[in-house]
């Protein structure tokens, strides 16, 4: 019997979470407003709405891993986002723990675990 399509779409909504997370806070070692990081993801493959995108750097900014400043660019006020210092060793140390687990689960899925 297949699996659900519900159960499917809301283990791949989990899964996205952190992944988004961490390539956020990978895109954001440069300073960027908010459309240009969500056009730069989706041209990498990493879709993000609007609607998660802009409440996750809030929340990533108020747990001190981003700064933001508001700025005018092409005569508008845009607020610019990049990491701070402690997202800056956030991020070291989730891409150390996301190499790990990819590796391990690469290993898992082609077979070669236990």
């Amino acid at each position: 019997m297949p699996i659900a399509g519900d159960i499917v779409d809301a283990l791949r909504l989990e899964l996205r979470r952190g992944t988004l997370i961490l390539a956020v806070l990978g895109t954001l070692r440069t300073e960027k407003y908010g459309y240009t990081l969500k056009t730069e993801l989706g041209a990498l493959g990493i879709e993000i709405d609007e609607g998660a995108l802009y409440p996750m750097l809030r929340r990533l900014e108020t747990q001190g891993l981003l700064t933001s400043e508001w700025r005018e660019d092409a005569k508008r006020q845009k607020r610019f986002y990049r990491l701070s210092a402690d997202g800056a060793l956030a991020l070291d140390e989730l891409a150390t723990t996301w190499r790990a687990m990819n590796g391990a689960l690469s290993d898992i899925l082609e077979g070669r675990g236990s």
